[in-house]
């Protein structure tokens, strides 16, 4: 097993844009031919759009485009964008007069890292649409909708730590895959391979780490709406060939990513969500590719802490780590 580029694993492109100042982005991946994909939801409040067309009893077989986005419900719109530079390319499902793309998208709450009011709108769909097509551009760490990602929100956003996306991929012999995560979550991130914690919630001289769970074991009274704090995306990519219930299954074995790799995660007040899409012929186990999803995406946590560079007054593990 060898790593190789999240981009080297087929024929998907991935553009990313974001908005520095105002905090948010957002990370389109589009195949123009269409692409299987399923979806496994574990979070209690996500925002997303169209994403019933991964329900394996539903028509649709491909899609064309994942949108993965900050500003919560308020920037679904990005899709709209993507639409439209997929139907000006002539990239859809045919309908007769026109063709309709199949784009689907999930996003965080960043609303309370930079601006507010500022979200991922049509424009910035479309702009990262075209960019995917004209000179693909990811990259780890504060980009794309991984612009206003946190981590370590139980106690306030004053105790929380940058973080971004993060990419981890490899290759068996022929089989690929990987994952893109955007690492937004309530609790704490740890190393999965020697559990220890790399990102979360901080001291409250903010110069090393706190214990979410420790924190959340001291009352059991209710804690209020955390709703405005969290969510962690992933899209799991791979060339081996899957339908929808396959694809549905593998994104709920991606999960155990999460649950080995932040805690507390999927709870009623995040949004944790992972696509998987086919992109590929490959012959392989489905258990083994399940497997291997779980493998990428924790490791794709990690890189989404460790590529994450401070901004908008909250500080990145490598600058934690530096004052240890």
């Amino acid at each position: 097993m060898k790593e190789i580029p999240i981009t080297e694993i087929g024929p998907i492109r991935i553009g990313q844009t974001e908005n520095r100042e105002a905090g948010t982005g957002c990370t389109v991946f589009i195949s123009d031919t269409g692409m299987r994909a399923g979806l496994d939801v574990r979070g209690g409040g996500p925002a997303s759009r169209e994403t019933q067309l991964l329900n394996p009893i539903t028509a649709a077989q491909r899609i064309h485009g994942i949108v993965l986005a900050g500003g919560s419900a308020f920037g679904l719109g990005a899709a709209n964008g993507v639409m439209r530079y997929l139907e000006e390319r002539g990239i859809g499902f045919d309908v007769g007069v026109t063709k309709v793309p199949l784009v689907v998208q999930s996003d965080i709450f960043d609303l309370t890292v930079g601006d507010p009011f500022v979200r991922p709108d049509e424009a910035m769909g479309y702009e990262a649409a075209r960019t995917a097509f004209e000179a693909p551009n990811y990259r780890d760490g504060n980009f794309g909708a991984g612009c206003g990602a946190t981590v370590g929100k139980l106690c306030g956003m004053e105790r929380a730590m940058k973080t971004g996306a993060g990419s981890y991929a490899v290759e068996i012999g022929k089989l690929k895959i990987g994952a893109v995560t955007v690492l937004n979550a309530l609790g704490d991130v740890f190393d999965w391979k020697n559990g220890e914690r790399i990102a979360g919630m901080l001291t409250e001289d903010r110069k090393a780490f706190a214990d979410s769970p420790e924190e959340m074991r001291k009352s059991i009274e209710d804690a209020g709406n955390l709703f405005a704090r969290n969510t962690t995306l992933s899209v799991i990519i791979t060339n081996a060939r899957f339908h929808k219930g396959s694809l549905c299954k593998i994104a709920g074995m991606g999960h155990d990513g999460y649950a080995r790799s932040i805690r507390p995660v999927h709870t009623s007040f995040d949004g944790d969500s992972i696509y998987a899409v086919s992109i590929g012929e490959v012959e392989a186990d489905r258990e083994v590719v399940g497997l291997l999803a779980a493998e990428v995406v924790s490791e794709a946590i990690i890189r989404a802490v460790r590529n994450a560079e401070s901004a908008y007054g909250f500080p990145a593990a490598r600058d934690i780590s530096n004052q240890r």
